[in-house]
């Protein structure tokens, strides 16, 4: 344990009270706030302060701490920064224990050993990791250990004693308790439950003293809180303090908070000064043993960087699907509505298409013809299959292109479940035919206006509200993104595309097998889909196009395999679209599903692999295959799947006439009509089509 984190709470014991601990976020509401709110919460003798590392997709956070951390990497907080105000407070005379917290993607950019080993020369005490599972965290506290650091593992109310047993092992300072299913936020009232809660946590904590925070906000919480846990954490009530009091005054109305929580009569003298001790660390070494029936792990991808809230989530539906997918009855009713989706969908030779390209045989496989429009109803069907297993009422999905959303949603009015559905604001404006679809079907659309108010943050929106929900709710993740066992559930039924494909093709060719499969990649699920029933098949040729928006050279793309690097987003490992600082980029494409910064990790570990191929395709490039296969086959594609056409014919044009090529065609072009009428003012020119919307072609 850090020595100063040991004093603190061996005094607080003395004094018969429990520590009191805030949490800020560095540079927030400014820069220059950060050392006078840090002086002020000591005078004021808070105990403690957890430092927030800001992230851009912090995903266990509500509103307020979203606000805090968008601000803070707006005033241009990086994580250097974060420990140069660290040591700069230090040097100010702040000697009461700091500790850092922060999302994992940020530390992995930095290098884990080399932060935490620039923390501690900073000053900073402990670490705390929010989204870092114990099976990670095992090796991080060892690494943080060496250097004079403290891990803090957080727990929840359903984290299991198994998780519990672990996690009690690794602490060596405190323990941090969520006292409550769902994102941070003030409340007007305290969690209950809060007695038993510390009291099963303290079963395995070994000694270790227990924090518990979200929700606290009071002196009055504090003081009820404060009955079973050793220190009180209030977070999202200062912050939001803090951005309402004046400016140059903040370090004034920090003290004055501390004051009010601990009472005026509390006395608390600061340690004179700070200094770096290495306390003793536990020499343990916990086995966290859990079974997964489908590996969490694609080579070194995958797995479950989430909020430990979240976890039970994931733990539910894993057992679910498990279950289901073992189960014949399960698969005799989901493909007795193969005849409801329009499956198998057809596949034939793009006659016209493939004397443009020249080249080798091109081959169509048009799941835009499934019910609904697109690949996206085969998930969207079999999770609300799986949810009615769980006895789950309502269901809630994220959409980008609004595809699945109008999936989910046919899914949720032929099976009588309530249906929300989240949408980034920038998106429900680009795709508002679909999302008049969804709501004629009865479904309920939650416009995102946070961040870039696309895909990303509608599927950060799904998450929050699903840890909150969980006894009702069940999340129907639209790709093969996120946490185990979506990327696998997604896959699974997805694969109908890929098996459906390959026995097609050889039907119709001899049995032979063709040389290559096309499709576009966003999230990922239609080319997964595509391509799982060919892995095993390496003489098939498997070829991802992402959007490359106004091109590679620019910010304004959505190419996460051919220009990311790894990292961890939205509970997985896999290649991210990410800056030096590991803050999440802002994208872009013409195509709204396909405008996002991560992508499934079996997909990731294809291309470490080299399994896989994968290119970006244009806007431009994006239009030009959308034409080609309007005025060439007659079909109007989605401009997700004119990313593959584009793709397609390139790739044909390098291949001989006695090869063959399938590419998916994952979803139709009605939907992006409009889309497309205001792209083509701009875009039009660089392509040579010369075509404008005309509200009234009479004039």
């Amino acid at each position: 344990m850090s020595s100063a984190l040991k004093e603190t709470f061996e005094r607080c014991k003395k004094e018969n009270r429990s520590a009191l601990i805030t949490f800020i976020t560095a540079g927030y509401p400014t820069i220059d706030d950060t050392i006078p709110i840090l002086q002020g919460l000591q005078k004021g003798g808070v105990d403690i302060v957890e430092i927030g590392v800001p992230f851009s997709d912090p995903i266990a956070d509500g509103p307020t701490i979203q606000v805090a951390n968008t601000t803070a990497l707006e005033n241009g907080v990086t994580v250097p920064m974060v420990l140069e105000l660290v040591k700069k407070a230090r040097a100010s005379g702040v000697t009461i224990p700091l500790v850092l917290m922060g999302y994992y993607n940020p530390i992995l950019r930095y290098g884990e050993e080399k932060l935490i080993k620039d923390s501690a020369e900073a000053g900073a005490d402990a670490f705390i990791v929010v989204d870092l599972p114990p099976q990670e965290a095992i090796q991080f506290r060892s690494t943080c250990a060496k250097c004079g650091i403290t891990y803090v593992p957080l727990v929840a109310p359903a984290t299991t004693d198994a998780r519990l047993k672990v996690l009690g092992e690794i602490a060596d300072s405190f323990i941090y308790v969520v006292s409550r299913m769902a994102s941070t936020g003030a409340s007007a009232q305290v969690s209950t439950g809060i007695p038993e809660l510390c009291a099963r946590v303290r079963k395995y904590a070994k000694g270790s003293p227990l924090a518990v925070g979200f929700g606290v906000s009071t002196r009055e919480h504090f003081l009820e809180v404060g009955k079973d846990a050793e220190a009180v954490v209030i977070g999202s009530k200062f912050v939001t303090l803090m951005a309402e009091s004046e400016p140059g005054k903040r370090g004034e109305a920090a003290y004055q908070y501390a004051r009010d929580i601990l009472g005026e009569s509390s006395d608390f003298t600061p340690p004179a000064s700070y200094e770096h001790k290495i306390g003793s660390a536990r020499e343990v070494i916990p086995v966290l043993e859990e079974e997964h029936k489908h590996n969490p792990k694609f080579g070194d991808f995958g797995g479950q960087f989430v909020p430990e809230a979240l976890y039970t989530c994931l733990a539910e539906l894993e057992g679910a699907f498990e279950s289901a997918v073992a189960d014949p009855s399960f698969w005799e009713e989901f493909k007795s509505l193969y005849s409801y989706i329009g499956r198998p969908s057809s596949l034939h030779k793009a006659e016209r298409l493939t004397e443009h390209a020249g080249g080798a045989q091109i081959w169509l496989k048009r799941e835009d013809l499934n019910h609904t429009g697109s690949h996206k109803i085969n998930n969207a069907l079999a999770q609300v299959l799986i949810a009615k297993r769980l006895g789950k009422k309502k269901i809630i999905a994220e959409t980008g292109a609004g595809q699945h959303g109008v999936a989910t949603a046919t899914a949720c009015a032929k099976f009588g479940m309530e249906c929300l559905v989240f949408m980034g604001a920038e998106d429900v404006r680009r795709q508002a035919l679909n999302v008049f679809r969804m709501r004629i079907l009865g479904a309920k659309v939650m416009a995102v206006t946070n961040g870039t108010q696309t895909l990303r943050d509608a599927t950060s929106e799904a998450f929050r509200y699903w840890v909150s929900h969980l006894d009702t709710t069940h999340y129907v993740v639209g790709s093969a993104i996120g946490p185990h066992p979506y990327p696998t559930l997604v896959r699974t039924f997805q694969s109908v595309i890929g098996s459906e494909a390959k026995e097609q093709f050889k039907e119709l060719n001899g049995g032979k097998l063709p040389n290559a499969v096309v499709a576009c990649v966003g999230g990922g699920s239609n080319s997964v889909g595509m391509f799982a029933p060919f892995e095993n098949d390496k003489e098939v040729k498997m070829l991802g196009v992402e959007a490359g928006g106004d091109g590679l050279d620019t910010e304004r793309h959505s190419a996460t395999l051919t220009a990311g690097i790894p990292g961890v987003f939205h509970g997985v490992r896999t290649y991210v679209l990410q800056d030096h600082d590991g803050q999440v980029h802002d994208t872009h494409s013409i195509s709204a599903g396909l405008d996002y910064p991560g992508v499934g990790p079996q997909l990731a570990y294809w291309k470490s692999s080299g399994r896989a191929d994968f290119m970006a395709a244009t806007d431009a490039q994006a239009l030009i295959g959308f034409r080609l296969l309007s005025q060439l086959e007659g079909i109007i594609p989605a401009l997700e799947s004119s990313h593959a056409i584009y793709g397609g014919v390139e790739l044909a044009k390098t291949m001989s006439k006695d090869e063959h090529i399938i590419i998916n065609v994952s979803g139709r072009g009605d939907k992006d009509v409009q889309s497309v009428a205001e792209a083509l003012p701009t875009l039009g020119e660089k392509i040579g089509w010369d075509l404008r919307f005309e509200a009234d072609p009479t004039k």
